[in-house]
């Protein structure tokens, strides 16, 4: 990646443009376009924008895009053909256990609580008739042993 950066260097102080110039001209901040001259691919934590900001800082110092672009990717593949496959295996295993974890919603949990304040009202409701009915049926035995009462009072 230092090649790269010093070819980026190379070209923008041969047409006299100042570092602050192109960084206002490609509306990116002084530091990213420093980090790129320099050879600083650890300074980015995407390197998806870092390809577009090379692809955009190529177009600017009028360089051969495609070639800049095919120095980037050699550069990547090279840093990423250097992961061991014990590495990859270990990375698999992490994703794998973080999937056994699952996220529940607090919906979830909404909805169960809201089941079983279902069933608690159902009950409640259940031993509200039930004690009504108990009393519904005392009072109508009363009401007939009064009226058992008051006709055997009139037959005497």
């Amino acid at each position: 990646m230092k090649e790269v950066g010093e070819i980026f260097k190379e070209a923008r102080e041969n047409m006299e443009i100042s570092i602050e110039e192109a960084s206002e001209d490609l509306k990116v901040d002084t530091s990213d376009l420093i980090n790129i001259e320099d050879g600083n691919i650890k300074a980015f934590d995407n390197v998806v924008n870092l390809k577009y900001l090379i692809r955009d800082y190529s177009k600017y110092l009028g360089l051969d895009t495609d070639k800049m672009l095919d120095e980037y990717h050699e550069y990547l593949f090279d840093c990423t053909s250097k992961i061991s496959l014990e590495d990859i295996k270990e990375a698999r295993r992490r994703i794998a256990k973080s999937e056994e974890k699952k996220i529940k919603s607090p919906y979830t949990n909404i909805k169960s609580e809201n089941k079983i304040k279902k069933i608690i009202l159902i009950i409640l409701i259940l031993i509200i008739l039930i004690i009504g009915i108990f009393y519904a049926v005392k009072i109508i035995k009363n009401i007939q042993d009064n009226n058992d009462k008051n006709v055997s009072d009139i037959i005497r």
